[in-house]
């Protein structure tokens, strides 16, 4: 979920998404960038230039995904915001 939704953010080159994730290293990334391929979850694209780039993007299929992510990600940035003590609010 973490590539999906760093890709939908915005982040379509390996490092820019990468980046945006703490810890994954390049391996793992590259070995779940195939998988959410071949899954139809996102699409990669091969821009003919100097130098080539390779640019990822979500399909139509994986837009499916964001009635349950959504939820996922509030849940989340309320759910750090407490184990870090910053949100005074119960779950």
């Amino acid at each position: 979920m973490p590539i999906i939704l760093s890709i939908y953010s915005g982040n379509n080159r390996f490092n820019d998404i990468s980046n945006s994730i703490p810890k994954i290293t390049n391996r793992v990334l590259s070995k779940e960038l195939k998988h959410l391929e071949e899954s139809l979850l996102i699409k990669r694209a091969i821009i003919e230039d100097y130098p080539v780039r390779i640019e990822y993007s979500v399909t139509d299929y994986s837009f499916g995904l964001e009635e349950v992510v959504k939820p996922m990600e509030n849940w989340g940035k309320k759910h750090k915001n407490k184990i870090s003590g910053t949100d005074l609010l119960t779950l």
